[in-house]
């Protein structure tokens, strides 16, 4: 295959450790010729190993806290000083305390769940609006955000991480449309399989609906390593006119009303 992104730059935010999606994608822009930094909040810097990924990818991690339009700010500045105008930026970024504590959907913590708004949908808006202000994206450039299904439909486990993604998903279509505009910028998000990653796994219940969302896609669940070469599709000039949309890659699930499978497994 050719090197679908060669001399294309960009970011990359939330890579975490060899499991995210982030991290997968990193890995194979990398491998198709991009050029980029990557990013994450301090406090997962800490956490993750994204140091080893961009001594891999031959690159440095500026660190900046999404939520932040003064970290925002400097970090695309850094980037533009080094690479000039930008090609591809991946917001991979969420994150729910009320998730994390187990909180149930009818008993929130609205201050825990102003922050899940504020990191895992407010931050795309964020990220957009500093690069939009700033100038900072090449024509026909690429911009996308990671979704789940629940921003369609009811997963009473996912709690208010579904606001957010609902939130998400607005964002990249109301936005779209202006950054189409003004200079062709694409922007679109990602409806992901559940996936085993850091985040994901860290879920009450996620091994069993893993399974079952697996049993209910013909073509099985979508990993991360897919899910990342779905990602430089939409980064590339292939997709030049896509824009403005939520694109599942989940092996057919969000369509499937019902599988053989799962009939199997209940007749039991």
């Amino acid at each position: 295959m050719s090197k679908l992104l060669e001399n294309k730059k960009g970011i990359i935010f939330g890579a975490l450790d060899e499991r995210s999606i982030a991290w997968k994608v990193a890995e194979k822009a990398h491998e198709h010729g991009a050029s980029f930094l990557l990013t994450n909040a301090p406090i997962a810097l800490r956490m993750g190993k994204i140091n080893e990924l961009a001594e891999k990818c031959g690159t440095e991690v500026v660190p900046a806290d999404a939520t932040s339009m003064e970290d925002l700010g400097k970090l695309v500045d850094a980037a533009t000083e080094k690479y000039g105008k930008l090609d591809f930026v991946l917001h991979s970024i969420g994150m729910s305390p009320n998730v994390r504590k187990d909180k149930a959907y009818t008993e929130l913590n609205h201050d825990w769940y102003h922050k899940t708004l504020d990191i895992s949908a407010m931050s795309f808006h964020k990220v957009l609006q500093t690069l939009y202000s700033k100038d900072a994206m090449n024509e026909w450039g690429s911009i996308l955000g990671l979704s789940y299904i629940a921003a369609q439909e009811a997963y009473p486990f996912y709690s208010d991480m579904a606001d957010a993604k609902a939130m998400l998903e607005s964002i990249a279509r109301s936005f779209g449309y202006h950054y189409g505009v003004k200079n062709k910028v694409r922007v679109n998000t990602v409806s992901q399989s559940p996936t085993v990653t850091s985040a994901g796994s860290g879920i009450s219940g996620f091994d069993k609906f893993f399974d079952f969302a697996d049993q209910m896609s013909p073509l099985g669940n979508a990993d991360a390593e897919s899910c990342a070469d779905y990602c430089l599709t939409l980064f590339s000039d292939l997709s030049r006119y896509v824009t403005m949309q939520n694109l599942y890659h989940d092996g057919g699930y969000s369509t499937t009303g019902i599988s053989s499978k799962v009939m199997e497994k209940w007749a039991k």
